[in-house]
């Protein structure tokens, strides 16, 4: 019979009360573990001694976190880390290890937890296994996308490797990011592709004319829609710039922007000053943010949902889109094309390529989607297997690792008689 080990997430980006918006991805992940097994969650928070100060000149800069709170029955612990804004970023993650170490040391002692389970490799990734190496408990690591950017810079390159060569298991999200991982090293048994999923039951679509009610929207003109963070990555501005050009074709078009500030930053005043100056205020539409239970109202008012971003992991939305039943225009980075595997469910586009961004919107306002093999790929990707999978993976290292100790015990006592 297989054990039923004690957890704790380890990760930087978790929602709380300051950002509510912030990680949910992880959070839906860990919390369907949750379901099954133990899990605590363990998500330290920036800290600076002036921080307060710079919020005075940007308001959603490192919002205040509570140390303790309670997220659906789930603990959640917030200790602070000390990280200077902007510099000194490859110390981050051995301030991360020597922060958390307490709390941690404390969770060991009273919940004993069997598996140290870190979200990014790094600084998170990197901090779990100096913790995991202290506290005698194994670390998976699991990579979301933001590995192949600091893959290219030589120092974050040498600390990703680390973390990842030390760590019992790596989980990526996508192939593209085990490809990555093997790059740096990391022996292809040790690693293993868990996607995330989808929740059909609360991405599912609503009546077109009742979403374009609640929003103010025609129910006649082609919308488009992008969710996400307002940041440069995501690509919002790519598609604003296109607007003057599509609308040649499609002159009643509406754009729905959706999202807010993230760690990343807040495009929000730069996209509509971009939107000011093609003339496009009635045209792009700043909805602000939604929680995952509303996304459905934006998502079901649109034809085709966009992004066009510069790099991902694994792109939860682009399945809650489709769940929603809307095709997929994004670019051909991270796992983009691997959630898009056919021309059924929409198009994938080079980075960077305006004219095959503007051809690809094009071709899928004009062209008749069957809306009911969209929403049957994405329930083909629900968090049921996800989590069955995830779940026989930490039942396994923990059997793993208690051999091991048992052997080493063994062996001790065979070498000291």
């Amino acid at each position: 019979m297989l054990p039923t080990p004690r957890l704790v997430v380890f990760t930087t980006l978790f929602p709380h009360p300051g950002q509510p918006g912030m990680g949910l991805f992880i959070r839906e992940r860990m919390f369907r573990v949750g379901q099954t097994l133990p899990v605590v969650v363990v998500a330290p928070v920036p800290w600076f001694p002036f921080q307060g100060l710079i919020r005075y000149l940007k308001p959603h800069f490192r919002p205040p976190a509570p140390r303790y709170e309670q997220q659906q029955g789930f603990e959640v612990y917030h200790p602070r880390f000390f990280s200077v804004p902007g510099r000194f970023k490859t110390l981050d993650g051995l301030f991360l290890a020597l922060s958390s170490f307490v709390v941690l040391r404390r969770l060991k002692q009273h919940y004993d937890f069997e598996v140290l389970d870190a979200h990014f490799a790094y600084p998170d990734g990197y901090a779990a296994t100096l913790l995991g190496r202290w506290l005698k408990v194994p670390v998976t690591i699991t990579m979301r996308g933001t590995e192949s950017r600091l893959a290219n810079d030589p120092q974050f390159r040498r600390l990703l490797c680390l973390a990842l060569q030390r760590a019992q298991r790596i989980f990526c999200v996508s192939e593209s990011l085990k490809r990555l991982a093997i790059t740096l090293g990391v022996r292809e048994e040790k690693i293993q592709v868990v996607p995330n999923g989808v929740d059909t039951g609360k991405f599912a679509p609503i009546s077109k004319e009742k979403a374009r009610q609640k929003l103010g929207l025609p129910l006649q003109a082609p919308v488009l829609v992008t969710v996400g963070a307002l940041v440069e990555r995501k690509g919002f501005h790519r598609v604003i710039e296109l607007m003057p050009q599509l609308r040649q074709e499609f002159p009643e078009l509406i754009y729905l922007v959706v999202g807010g500030s993230s760690p990343e930053g807040d495009w929000r005043k730069k996209l509509q000053q971009q939107a000011e100056a093609l003339g496009l205020q009635e045209r792009v539409r700043f909805l602000g943010q939604f929680s995952p239970e509303e996304l459905k109202v934006p998502l079901s008012a649109a034809d085709v949902f966009v992004l066009a971003t510069r790099n991902e992991g694994w792109a939860n939305v682009l399945l809650e889109a489709m769940a929603c039943g809307l095709p997929v225009v994004t670019t051909d980075v991270g796992g983009n094309a691997e959630v898009i595997s056919t021309s059924n469910l929409g198009e994938v586009i080079p980075f960077g390529d305006a004219a095959a961004l503007e051809s690809a919107l094009a071709g899928a306002l004009r062209k008749s989607w069957e809306r009911a093999k969209l929403i049957a790929y994405a329930k083909g990707n629900s968090w049921d297997l996800r989590v069955a999978t995830l779940v026989q993976a930490f039942q396994k290292l923990v059997c793993t690792h208690a051999n091991e100790s048992t052997l080493k015990v063994k062996n001790a006592r065979s070498i000291r008689s």
